[in-house]
């Protein structure tokens, strides 16, 4: 068993968000302000408090920029987020933040105060690493090299605490392995300095690129730079809540407050057993009953080759007393669509379902046993270090029964007296 964090961003996912949950799980303020005061940067001071987002306990994380103790930092921000975000500070300062040239760093001013901050060796490399990330990110995003990003949109004084203050905490929360949702990414468009984009933006889509992501009904940017970069650098993995006993649960506050969504990142710490692979899929299946049965030899091939990871028929009988045939696919969940365009095309099939769930894999290798018969490989499976299973290959015994004129049942038993006497 080990210690393991699962981030449910139903309501997408910003820095002070993240900060919020793990504030919420007991991380201490002081602690993290102290974190914060190594960096040497004159940004201010931070706070946290408890609130309520559509009735829903958690806490909010603030910065206290050092020009404005008093004014928490987001109530000015823009109607569509969370936090200010990476690529969006110059339209934020239009609200009421006056900066100074001096609160926006350059990533080797960044990276000389994480050098001097008080976080671990690892973190020091792993908050450069995410500042390095997000300015490829706008790099890409306005076709420039990343010497020449805007500074100001990624050295921005809140960027570098929430961004710092996570790895801190992260790093304080200590799990083992990261789990996350897919993303919401929410709906509607968002102001940015260069303009109107439609959620997600630009930056944010780019970090997001290979991750699950939906567009949910609230009309507002819910996943921020910030956030994706977090989630999606820490994540090991993406799916539904895996087995895991739960020991806690933080709630981090988003800016606005929503009618009838919490606008919270909920956070689950627990205990899960790594030693089992839990791999999300997704079964995709129909029943067809007015097809010729030859293209169903054709139509297994094309699904292995579609990337499904099994496929298996099954005799049904159907409405108005017909036979039929139920088709189930088994595949990752990014081949759910490439699937269901072969089912449609190569079937007489006119609609699919699908549901997704966890599957648990042993540990597998393949090793050559010599036996009476020839070389032989086995297929080993084992589970925390223990074999399980132990299964010669079948074609291999073919082959060899062939060659030696045996049946093959025969060469299957030799070969097993020669896994257990080896």
């Amino acid at each position: 068993m080990a210690k393991t964090a699962y981030f449910d961003c139903f309501s997408g996912a910003s820095g002070d968000m993240v900060l919020g949950a793990i504030l919420d799980l007991g991380l201490p303020l002081d602690d993290l302000r102290a974190a914060l005061g190594s960096l040497a940067l004159d940004f201010g001071g931070v706070s946290a408090e408890r609130v309520l987002r559509s009735g829903v306990s958690a806490i909010k994380f603030r910065l206290h920029e050092a020009a404005h103790q008093d004014a928490p930092r987001h109530d000015h921000a823009h109607a569509h987020g969370h936090e200010h975000h990476a690529h969006d500070h110059a339209h934020a300062h239009d609200h009421g933040h006056h900066h100074h040239p001096h609160d926006h760093h350059s990533l080797k001013e960044i990276a000389a105060a994480i050098e001097r901050s008080a976080l671990s060796r690892d973190g020091k490399d792993r908050a450069t690493q995410l500042f390095r990330r997000l300015a490829e990110a706008e790099a890409e995003v306005h076709d420039m090299p990343v010497e020449r990003v805007h500074l100001h949109e990624v050295g921005a004084l809140d960027s570098i605490v929430d961004i710092v203050g996570a790895v801190f905490a992260l790093e304080w929360l200590g799990a083992a392995r990261v789990i996350s949702s897919p993303l919401n990414v929410g709906s509607g468009v968002v102001q940015c300095a260069h303009g109107t984009f439609p959620v997600p933006a630009p930056a944010t889509a780019r970090l997001l690129e290979g991750v699950p992501i939906y567009s949910g009904a609230v009309a507002s940017e819910l996943t921020t730079p910030t956030g994706a970069l977090l989630v999606t650098s820490y994540a090991q993995s993406f799916g539904p809540l895996p087995l895991m006993q739960i020991d806690r649960i933080g709630y981090g506050a988003g800016d606005k407050d929503f009618k009838g969504h919490p606008n919270v990142l909920r956070i689950f710490v627990g205990e899960a057993d790594l030693d089992v692979a839990a791999q999300p899929i997704v079964a995709i299946e129909c029943e067809i009953d007015d097809m010729n049965p030859q293209l169903f030899g054709p139509l297994m091939d094309r699904l292995y080759a579609a990337g499904a990871l099994d496929v298996f028929y099954v005799p049904v009988q159907m409405k108005k007393n017909r036979p039929g045939t139920l088709v189930t696919v088994i595949a990752r969940p990014d081949r759910r669509h490439e699937i269901s365009g072969v089912l449609f095309a190569e079937t007489t099939t006119i609609g699919v379902r699908y549901r997704e769930m966890l599957r648990e894999c042993l540990e597998r290798e393949v090793q050559t046993v010599e036996t009476p018969a020839g070389p032989i490989r086995f297929k080993i499976a084992r589970r925390g270090g223990e074999v399980l299973n132990a299964a010669p290959e079948f074609d291999d015994c073919v082959r060899a029964a062939a060659e030696r004129r045996l049946p093959v049942k025969t060469v299957q038993a030799l070969a097993m007296k020669a896994w257990m006497d080896r």
